[in-house]
C-alpha cells in the first residue's frame, strides 16, 4: 500500500525508497505479516516414506517427490522411515503441523487391512489425515517355484503338505492368499516374510511353494522361467500379465491391490491442499512420471483425495466382513 504523508507524518524520500523497494521484493513490512500472508511453499517439502529405500513405495515417493519439486520451486526431500507397515511414520507426520510441508506416502494397505490385525490403538485412521491425491495400483500375483510344478490353482489345492509365503503380517499380500485358500479349501502353512524380496527368493529356492508378490517384483522371476504366475488378485487381467487369469475368474472374487496416495496431517488451509494436487497433478501428467509408471509395472490410479477416502474406507470394511466370514486370523495366533 502506497504511504500517506501528511503535515503529521512525513517520511524522507530515501525512507519512501526503502519501504517500496522491500514491497517490490515481496518482504513483510511491519509485525502484521507472518507465516499465513506467505505463499506456500515457505522452504523445503519433507515427504515421509514409511519403507525402506528401494522398494516400490520409496521409488513412487522419489518420482513423485522430484516432479512435485519442480512444480512448488522448492526441494520435496524423501525420508524413509520403516516401521510396523507405515503406522511409525504416518503416525508421526500426522502429528506435525498442517502447512503442507510435511507429507506422508500412503500404502493402502495399512489403512484397509493392517487394522485387521493390529490393536485399535496402533491402526492409523484416515481421518487423522488429508488425502491430497491417489497415485497408482500395485497388483498382486500368486506364483509357485519352478521345482512344484504347480501351474494352475487346482494344482495348489490338490497338494500336500503345502507351504506358502507372505509379505508379513496384515500385508495386502497375506490377506489375499489366506481368504483366496480359505475359499478354495487349500490346506497349508503360512510362512510370514519381512517383505516380498525374501518371499520371492524362498519361492525360487522352494523353500516354499508359493507366495503372493507383487507384480513389480515377481515380474523378472517370471520372464525368466524361475517362477510360475497362477492367478493376479486384481480386478481385472494385468495389463503387464495378460495370459494370467484373476481369482474372479477362477470363481473367488477376491480382488486385492496395493494402492498409493499422498497426505498430509489433517487440517491443511484450502489454498495449501489446493496448491499440493496442482503440483502432483502436474507431476503425474509428464512423460517422465508415466514411463515411471511403465518400467516399474504400476497401474495409474490417479483418483482425489476424496474419492481414496470412499475407496479405502470401503475396502477396510470388505475385508473386515470377509475375516469374519471365514473365521480368519491375521495376527498369526
Amino acid at each position: 500500500m502506497r504511504p500517506t504523508i501528511t503535515r503529521r507524518t512525513a517520511l524522507s524520500a530515501a525512507a519512501v525508497t526503502v519501504l517500496l523497494t522491500a514491497t517490490a521484493c515481496g518482504g513483510n513490512v511491519g509485525g502484521g505479516g507472518g507465516s499465513e500472508s506467505a505463499a506456500f511453499p515457505e522452504g523445503p517439502v519433507t515427504l515421509t516414506v514409511g519403507q525402506a529405500a528401494g522398494g516400490s513405495t520409496d521409488l513412487i515417493a522419489r518420482a513423485l517427490g522430484e516432479g512435485m519439486s519442480e512444480d512448488l520451486g522448492q526441494p520435496v526431500n524423501v525420508v524413509n522411515q520403516p516401521g510396523a507397515n507405515g503406522a511409525v511414520a504416518t503416525k508421526e507426520v500426522a502429528g506435525k503441523e498442517a502447512d503442507g510441508h510435511e507429507l506422508v506416502l500412503l500404502n493402502a494397505s495399512l489403512i484397509t487391512i493392517t487394522p485387521l490385525a493390529v490393536s485399535e490403538e496402533e491402526a492409523v485412521d484416515l481421518e487423522n489425515l488429508d488425502v491430497i491425491k491417489g497415485l497408482s495400483q500395485d497388483d498382486y500375483v500368486l506364483v509357485a517355484s519352478e521345482e512344484s510344478g504347480f501351474e494352475t490353482l487346482e494344482d495348489i489345492q490338490a497338494a500336500e503338505d503345502l507351504a506358502y509365503g507372505t509379505t508379513g503380517v496384515g500385508t495386502g499380500s497375506q490377506l489375499a492368499q489366506v481368504i483366496l485358500f480359505a475359499e478354495a479349501g487349500v490346506d497349508g502353512t503360512e510362512v510370514p516374510f519381512d517383505s516380498g524380496s525374501p518371499a520371492l527368493t524362498a519361492v525360487m529356492g522352494d523353500q516354499v511353494q508359493v507366495a503372493t508378490i507383487q507384480l513389480g517384483e515377481a515380474k523378472p522371476q517370471i520372464d525368466a522361467g524361475t517362477v510360475t504366475p497362477i492367478l493376479t488378485f486384481s480386478a481385472e487381467r494385468n495389463e503387464f500379465l495378460p495370459d494370467t487369469p484373476t481369482a474372479t475368474e477362477a470363481g473367488y472374487d477376491i480382488p486385492v491391490s496395493q494402492y498409493r496416495a499422498l497426505a498430509a496431517p489433517k487440517g491443511l488451509p484450502e489454498e495449501t491442499k489446493t496448491r499440493l494436487v496442482e503440483a502432483a497433478d502436474a507431476t503425474l501428467a509428464t512423460e517422465s512420471y508415466q514411463s515411471f509408471n511403465e518400467g516399474n509395472l504400476l497401474t495409474p490410479h490417479e483418483i482425489s483425495g476424496e474419492e481414496v477416502v470412499t475407496e479405502w474406507n470401503d475396502l477396510r470394511d470388505r475385508y473386515a466382513e470377509l475375516v469374519e466370514e471365514h473365521g480368519i486370523s491375521l495376527t498369526g495366533d
